[in-house]
């Protein structure tokens, strides 16, 4: 279905098409029966309220296990969990080469040190401006800015054409860590004849402007923090080490000691120590040493921006963080932005700490956050500087995806497509067209187990939190004669129904009732008797309560 069967570039999304989180991209070259095969980034994505017990979600990598021995090696554009986060577990599955920055290898190398039983994954290490050669593909890592170290997008090269793959990126001068986004660089690309691609993060296609700079972020956290009478906490993204030394020389040039909170936060800042991003940041105080200043000598940096339920932020808003507290008068600084779809559990820690006393400031009260993705401008500017013949929106939902369409069509770019999870595109030479589909879904880790979530029983779980479970045993002897009553146990039911009855010796009645009305000789076929007895349970429950829960039904045979 290739286009003439001749050598072609494709593109194919795994993950972070139609979501935000779980970046893995496939770029692909040769004719339908035979390519070669490059990863872009390997990230994660983290579990939605429908996915209870969940710990972590992959993409599916059927497709690459199955195709291994084309593949020539995984490109990490950076450090940030959903591009990166995915390698410790599943990079043992392929074990073809890696490529990233000393900062995701850092990263990598900490994380493995802290959760251990990891193999150790080779790495091959790049900077911001080297090119490497992977067959018959050329990448060139072009700097760019964006919320963390050492970003990099991708102009990959191959005899069909080329793209650039922007990874995350925005435009700002003054980042606070790292170079800027390479303006020349990208001015180049369009004076060498353009790309045939451009693959773009669409994070911020709806919203008009651009970003500001880190630079200014660092004043306006200054000017708050030093206005504050008592304790300070700021929250933000462990991984946004610009911020951090903001925050921390903020508080050193308003005489405030400071206190770092949470395992990610501190894998991070032991990694850009090492790498001399925080030269100039003092050394931070020991936890325990928090409640001995005095409480306007004190600035804690810590986790939980997006309302995690384990990270130091929620345990104190809780009250049950065993060295750290916060009183009335305090004040919580939201040096971050709610992903979309945290909004909910970030507003209930805000509300927990509100109710206490403690003064929040948020985006919305001060310009303390900023963005690490391009508004529409800087979209503008990139068409403009890297003319590419065709634009493929990627990392956003579809509201994004379809804004940031909209805005290339706008601008002249004729050949846009919006594309869904496993859509082969032929990108080079000649228009976008879709050729092919591979099959696309989800891994999650639930506690040390990685399966898809049929096989986790994430299924069952959301059915059991929906309308619980009835659990029966029922003994009956070689006669089809009941040997003990029955057993009922009812989880997550109500306790009674609306005439005060208990539901469990409601079904206790409906079981036996169910039994001795079968004749003895069918009470020996086990399969009859479980059938009627889960029948008659979950009509019974859904008379009473209007749902139907799951049923277990055990027959022991004497």
């Amino acid at each position: 279905m290739s286009i003439n069967n001749a050598d072609e570039l494709v593109f194919v999304a795994l993950g972070g098409v139609g979501e935000i989180g779980m970046n893995l991209a496939l770029y692909g070259f040769g004719n339908k029966d035979k390519r070669k095969w490059i990863i872009v980034d390997f990230g994660i994505s983290f579990p939605g309220p429908h996915q209870p017990g969940v710990d972590v979600v992959f993409a599916d990598i059927e497709f690459l296990e199955r195709n291994v021995a084309d593949i020539l090696g995984i490109v990490i554009t950076h450090g940030h969990e959903d591009h990166y986060g995915a390698l410790l577990e599943l990079w043992p599955s392929l074990e073809v080469p890696l490529y990233c920055s000393a900062f995701v290898a850092g990263l990598l190398n900490a994380k493995a040190a802290r959760f251990g039983d990891y193999e150790p994954i080779p790495i091959n290490l790049i900077e911001q401006g080297d090119e490497i050669d992977l067959g018959p593909f050329k990448v060139e890592f072009i700097a760019v800015s964006h919320s963390i170290p050492e970003p990099s997008a991708l102009l990959i090269t191959t005899p069909a054409g080329r793209v650039l793959h922007t990874g995350d990126w925005k435009l700002d001068p003054t980042p606070g860590i790292g170079l800027p986004t390479d303006i020349e660089r990208l001015k180049g690309i369009g004076q060498e004849g353009g790309v045939d691609a451009l693959i773009c993060d669409s994070t911020n296609a709806m919203r008009d402007g651009e970003s500001p700079s880190e630079k200014e972020i660092e004043s306006n956290l200054l000017e708050v923090i030093k206005r504050a009478e008592n304790r300070v906490a700021v929250t933000s993204f462990s991984s946004n080490v610009a911020r951090i030394r903001a925050i921390a020389l903020a508080a050193k040039a308003a005489d405030r000691q400071v206190v770092l909170l949470g395992a990610a936060m501190r894998r991070v800042v032991d990694v850009s120590r090492e790498l001399g991003f925080l030269d100039d940041v003092p050394p931070f105080i020991n936890e325990a040493e928090y409640g001995y200043l005095p409480r306007e000598k004190v600035l804690v940096i810590l986790t939980g921006s997006q309302g995690e339920a384990r990270a130091a932020l929620a345990r104190i808003a809780r009250d049950e963080h065993r060295d750290i507290a916060l009183s009335k008068g305090d004040m919580v600084i939201f040096s971050s932005r709610a992903i979309p779809g945290n909004e909910k559990v970030v507003g209930t820690i805000i509300n927990q700490l509100v109710r206490a006393g403690i003064e929040v400031v948020t985006d919305n009260d001060a310009e303390v956050h900023v963005t690490g993705h391009p508004r529409r401008n800087e979209l503008l500017k990139m068409y403009e500087w890297v003319k590419p013949r065709s634009l493929i929106p990627v990392h956003g939902e579809a509201m994004h995806l379809r804004a940031h369409a909209r805005l290339a069509e706008g601008a002249g770019i004729s050949d846009v497509m919006v594309i869904e999870n496993g859509d082969v595109i032929h990108v080079a030479p000649n228009a976008l067209q879709k050729v092919d589909e591979i099959k696309t879904g989800i891994l999650v880790r639930d506690g040390k187990l990685i399966r898809d979530e049929e096989g986790a029983g994430v299924d069952i779980r959301r059915k059991l939190s929906f309308a619980g479970v009835v659990n029966v045993a029922i003994s009956i002897d070689r006669k089809g004669m009941l040997t003990d009553d029955p057993a009922v146990e009812a989880m997550g039911l109500p306790l009674e129904d609306d005439e005060d009855e208990y539901i469990e010796d409601v079904l206790f009645q409906v079981v036996l009732n169910t039994v001795e009305g079968l004749q003895p000789k069918r009470r020996k076929d086990e399969t009859l008797v479980r059938e009627a007895v889960y029948r008659a349970v979950r009509a019974k429950v859904n008379g009473l309560w209007g749902k139907k829960p799951l049923c277990s039904v055990l027959i022991l045979q004497g």
